[in-house]
């Protein structure tokens, strides 16, 4: 969820980035009484989010600047449709242009991927899922991104859930069946009894030493179909089912017909290209 500070702290970081000293440029050029409106306009076809942060771009460099006919997070457009009206003061127009942009760009982009992967698992009951491979401190806004392409979030932080890896379970020795269910038994009974436990699997015999200790969910990771189908089948309801890694457009639709639950996949936010929009003025 994007919060009014998650936004403000964003723009204000990326203007302070951009505009540490000025436009030079428009100083030297720009009357100080020009105006300008210009429209928001995709260059190409895809879908929206990053309204929120172009608002907060123009309203931080000039409130005098309007922004108007904005597109709810989510719009589906199309080529050479108007995205946003922006009308103000010249000067801060033309300079909060590039701050605005890359924002509106860079979600969208996540935004349109997401909606991608979504589509491919169109009939089945997988979720499209994000992770945690995140651009540093834009991690909110890349969230709030997957979930305007109807994306679903995984947990957001480390602090949100247990999730046991296999770096965890050679950490703790666990080599073998009892040995790993013993160790997850232990972590489940110290938890709060709301603390989602997920487990790793990277091998279809783990399965059953993991289930015996009641975890909330199953990562099944870099399965391929017909172990996931298997894993799946032996799974029964008893965990949610997570497939992940080596997730792409060309295998997804396969993954989701499996029968597993989520979908996680790091490119949504590590691979997502940005979106070509432009700021043309009228």
């Amino acid at each position: 969820m994007l919060t009014r500070d998650i936004v403000e702290t964003a723009v204000r970081r990326a203007l302070a980035e951009d505009v540490p000293w000025g436009d030079l440029t428009v100083s030297l050029t720009i009357p100080e009484d020009a105006w300008l409106t210009a429209a928001l306009t995709a260059r190409e076809a895809g879908v929206f989010a990053g309204g929120p942060l172009v608002v907060e771009a123009f309203r931080r460099l000039d409130p005098a600047i309007e922004v108007s006919e904005l597109v709810p997070e989510g719009h589906r457009f199309a080529v050479g449709e108007r995205l946003a009206l922006v009308s103000g003061p010249a000067r801060g127009v033309l300079t909060a242009e590039r701050v605005a942009l890359n924002f509106a760009q860079r979600l969208s982009g996540i935004a349109t991927l997401t909606a991608r992967y979504v589509a491919e698992t169109a009939g089945t009951r997988a979720r499209i899922a994000d992770t945690r491979k995140t651009t540093p401190g834009l991690r909110a806004l890349e969230k709030h991104a997957v979930g305007a392409g109807g994306g679903s979030n995984h947990r957001f932080s480390l602090s949100d859930a247990v999730m046991i890896k296999d770096n965890h379970l050679a950490a703790l020795g666990a080599s073998d069946g009892p040995s790993i269910t013993a160790a997850l038994r232990s972590l489940r009974d110290r938890a709060g009894h709301t603390t989602a436990i997920i487990v790793e699997v990277d091998r279809i015999e783990q399965l059953e030493p993991v289930l015996a200790a009641g975890p909330t969910g199953v990562l099944l990771d870099n399965f391929t179909v017909p172990e996931l189908e298997e894993g799946v089948r032996i799974v029964a309801g008893r965990a949610t089912c997570e497939a992940s890694g080596g997730v792409s457009l060309d295998t997804v639709g396969a993954i989701a017909r499996t029968g597993v639950d989520v979908i996680s996949v790091g490119r949504l936010t590590h691979g997502a290209a940005a979106l070509d929009l432009g700021l043309d003025a009228l």
